[in-house]
């Protein structure tokens, strides 16, 4: 008890406060974190306790994170990349997948979607994406990562639907939260990114065979935590069961600090999920209504968007390039980035992929690359930041 009281006296006089939400933008901080008080209260608190890596917290966070997905299993690792790597080989444990199978991913997406792929020694095959949401939509014969880009949901239909879910958490395709859709997801929790652990990733599934294998490749490939140990044991008499190994696997834990955000993290999430969304649909309404010679990606129908960033392309006649409307908005305080990895087709890193392949034109993904670019989002964001975003667009646009 003692030592809680000090804990909650340090973080009360020194530590952040709780996040803003939907702030007035010329009161806002230069940094703005998802997290509060009681997510620093409880990593000192875990750091206090001697045990800091993966735990009861980290646990209780994969309980939790599931429940929200609505999936039966979650299983948490050091961040979404790994949440990939991990759930694609656990795929292929399973014999869902062999190795030299062929997987769709999107042309514009980020790089560890793509390779991951190629770490679990699958063969990417590259295509065009929607241009009416820039993720994938439509029917496929091979198995696909459906990356939900930006919070946008990806509609597919395939024998087979992975959820590359990263930066799109609280999307939802009907009544249904990404990460649950298709076989498995994967998410991240970096900095950035809706809720944060710092660094972080989950793999979500509803099947038993593929969550134990998952936590068995996160955890050097032995045993412990799957729900299938004492069969093991049985089967391994010989072997003590602490050093059983079951698979080939990597060290990818969570960390028990990571995982005392996680617990607190989780329940701020679906009231950011909503602001992001309502400042998405708002700034796409007022960029339309107001004739600006740039494609925005309003929510479709029937989905949830999660609202992560904020893309925009400029059409042909638009008057000035990419690089010169991302140069007017940067001098004007309002970051830029590139959407995702761009058309990830021209990437160096994209060449050294053994029989990586591309189907199509990929119109799409080179119009993101030549002229497509992103503004952030966030969940202490409102309409004023949209109102600051097209008076700077309209500087530009109107008068290029």
């Amino acid at each position: 008890m003692k030592r809680a009281a000090a804990i909650r006296d340090i973080v009360s006089e020194f530590g952040p406060k709780d996040p803003v939400i939907d702030a007035d933008p010329t009161s806002l901080p230069l940094a703005l974190p998802s997290f509060g008080k009681i997510e620093v209260e409880e990593a000192i608190d875990a750091l206090l306790s001697g045990w800091i890596t993966m735990g009861e917290r980290v646990f209780q966070f994969e309980r939790d994170w599931a429940s929200y997905i609505g999936t039966k299993h979650a299983i948490a690792v050091n961040s979404g990349s790994s949440a990939l790597l991990v759930m694609l080989s656990a795929l292929i444990e399973c014999g869902d997948l062999k190795k030299g199978d062929r997987v769709i991913v999107p042309a514009v997406g980020w790089s560890t979607s793509l390779f991951s792929i190629a770490q679990a020694g699958l063969v990417p095959v590259l295509v065009d994406v929607d241009p009416k949401t820039l993720s994938l939509s439509g029917d496929f014969d091979l198995p696909v990562l459906g990356l939900h880009l930006l919070g946008n949901p990806a509609r597919v239909r395939t024998p087979l639907l992975l959820e590359d879910a990263c930066a799109a958490h609280g999307a939802m395709i009907g009544d249904k939260k990404v990460g649950s859709i298709g076989v498995c997801g994967a998410f991240s929790f970096f900095f950035s990114h809706h809720i944060t652990t710092g660094e972080g990733g989950m793999i979500t599934t509803n099947r038993d065979d593929l969550a134990d294998a998952c936590r068995s490749i996160r955890a050097h490939g032995w045993v412990r935590e799957r729900s299938d140990f004492e069969d093991w044991v049985e089967r391994y008499p010989e072997i003590d069961p602490r050093f059983l190994f079951g698979t080939m696997g990597y060290n990818l834990r969570m960390t028990e600090v990571a995982g005392a955000f996680g617990i607190h993290q989780v329940k701020r999430l679906e009231q950011f999920t909503q602001t992001r969304r309502n400042n998405h649909q708002e700034w796409c309404e007022m960029i339309k209504a107001a004739g600006l010679p740039l494609t925005v990606f309003p929510e479709q129908e029937g989905t949830r968007h999660a609202g992560f960033g904020f893309p925009m392309i400029l059409d042909e006649n638009a008057g000035l390039s990419r690089a010169e409307l991302s140069q007017f908005l940067e001098e004007r305080m309002i970051q830029t980035r590139p959407i995702s990895g761009a058309n990830l087709s021209v990437q160096p890193a994209f060449q050294k992929i053994e029989n990586a392949e591309v189907i199509g034109d990929l119109s799409v993904a080179k119009r993101v690359q030549e002229r497509g670019l992103f503004v952030g989002q966030s969940h202490a964001f409102s309409r004023q930041h949209g109102q600051l975003l097209l008076d700077a667009l309209k500087s530009a646009l109107c008068s290029s």
